[in-house]
């Protein structure tokens, strides 16, 4: 059996009122030994993505920063590959480069955009990762697909090679299995394909549905499984001493049974120590080794991150 990768711990922080507030939280977040700042990326009350990862990285040394997701469908890949690579020069190699098919119908909506079935959306993907994929490499990318057609040399070229680490998530076998081929790292989601998060996603959330997940991962993988990293976004974190409390009352919320609340990788609760060996087992069955938490309880879980990260 391989050895199991070190605990890496990430923060989505999306927006701020001021700079001075954005650059406080990414240097919090690499003072308290978080791995990664990501931000999403929606058209609601939010910063944009590019511009507050590049401010993230020139407010810290060590901190990589990291899109959690780019919708494909906002950006045409030949000028995402272009801003990905000039994040990767100017933050010194920091980049992690999340891609996603786009799943918020609001965003959609809002802004005229045609929301596509899943199947359609996945396959623009497909095609706009082997698009950025080629035009962060050496070569000039010489690509004609259904729905893109880039004939150029990309520039400038990432200080991480061959490329930044490409992250895709997703919680249906389609999506996952487009990562398990593709992505370095992947993100086990719940099923979005809905367009919105309500009760009817909680059961593609639960433990069991995770294994599942995990198998299709593999089974398209192959041989390459071993080097990927597997990470899971925490919507509920809690330092309590009432687990079953809490399970109780948030647990229908999210369309789970009290039980599955407690099992579903997406929730943390407990004392510290509990939830120290909540990871560890998650990892154990699991291989999840990146955690993605959110910036309300950045501080709240430092203890956990101070015990866990890099073991």
């Amino acid at each position: 059996m391989p050895a199991p990768r070190p605990f890496r711990f990430g923060v989505q922080a999306s927006a701020a009122t001021t700079r001075t507030e954005w650059v406080e939280i990414a240097r919090r977040a690499e003072d308290l030994g978080y791995s990664v700042l990501t931000v999403a990326d929606h058209l609601d009350d939010q910063f944009a993505t590019t511009p507050a990862l590049m401010a993230a990285a020139d407010a810290t040394t060590t901190l990589r920063i990291g899109s959690l997701v780019y919708a494909n469908d906002y950006h045409h890949p030949a000028m995402l590959a272009k801003e990905a690579a000039t994040l990767d020069v100017l933050s010194d190699g920091r980049l992690e480069l999340g891609l996603g098919a786009g799943w918020m119908r609001e965003d959609y909506d809002g802004a005229g955009i045609a929301f596509d079935p899943p199947a359609t959306r996945i396959a623009r993907l497909a095609e706009a990762v082997t698009v950025i994929k080629a035009l962060l490499s050496d070569e000039p990318c010489a690509f004609t697909g259904e729905h893109y057609t880039v004939h150029m040399a990309g520039s400038p070229k990432p200080v991480q090679r061959p490329h930044p680490p490409i992250l895709i998530g997703g919680g249906g076998r389609s999506i996952l299995t487009l990562a398990a081929r593709e992505a370095d790292i992947i993100g086990l989601n719940i099923d979005l394909r809905s367009g919105r998060i309500d009760a009817s996603a909680g059961p593609t959330a639960s433990a069991e549905a995770t294994d599942e997940k995990i198998r299709w991962i593999r089974d398209a993988a192959g041989a390459r499984f071993a080097d990927i990293e597997l990470q899971v976004r925490i919507h509920l974190a809690l330092v309590t001493d009432d687990i079953a409390g809490v399970a109780e009352s948030l647990a229908p919320a999210f369309g789970l049974t009290p039980e599955q609340g407690l099992d579903t990788p997406h929730a943390l609760a407990g004392s510290v120590d509990q939830i120290v060996e909540t990871c560890l087992a998650r990892r154990e069955r699991f291989g999840i080794s990146t955690i993605g938490l959110s910036l309300d309880v950045m501080d709240t879980m430092a203890p956990v991150v101070a015990r866990l990260a890099g073991t």
